[in-house]
């Protein structure tokens, strides 16, 4: 359990970084056109739209991670889109909308970032709880290995 913990705590380092890379080549990509796209029927809403992409950075970097079943490589994105009810060209035909629009692509990508940074904190601070009561599972073993050898 400390292990996938840490594996959390450095996937959510990794898309930190990926992050950050992502945005700047968006930036960089979008600085040089000033097409803004019709607004697709099917759009996403942008709040959803911040839960999905959450859930895809994660799911993208814990690809190299062995999972529960010890298995690599694994794409989770299908998952993704059954949890939210929508299909990949759905994703897409939204996803392109709002990189048409910076401003709230970058909003939504601030969103991200500011979840992400949540969701490192509450894993590091339960990590430090369960180190915790293994420090203390561990006291309690040698004293009752000490009380019993006397």
């Amino acid at each position: 359990m400390i292990l996938l913990k840490e594996n959390a705590c450095y996937l959510i380092e990794r898309m930190n970084k990926f992050f950050n890379i992502l945005l700047v080549g968006i930036l960089f990509v979008n600085c040089t056109s000033n097409t803004i796209l019709k607004k697709p029927e099917n759009l996403i809403p942008k709040d959803e739209m911040v839960d999905i992409l959450t859930d895809l950075f994660i799911a993208i970097h814990a690809e190299p991670t062995k999972n529960i079943d010890l298995q690599r490589k694994v794409n989770y994105s299908p998952l993704i889109y059954e949890k939210y009810g929508i299909d990949s060209s759905r994703f897409k035909e939204s996803n392109y909308y709002y990189t048409s629009k910076i401003d709230e692509y970058e909003a939504i990508f601030n969103e991200i970032e500011v979840r992400l940074k949540k969701l490192k904190e509450e894993l590091e601070a339960e990590k430090k709880i369960e180190d915790s009561i293994a420090e203390v599972e561990r006291i309690i073993e040698r004293k009752v290995k000490k009380s019993l050898k006397e």
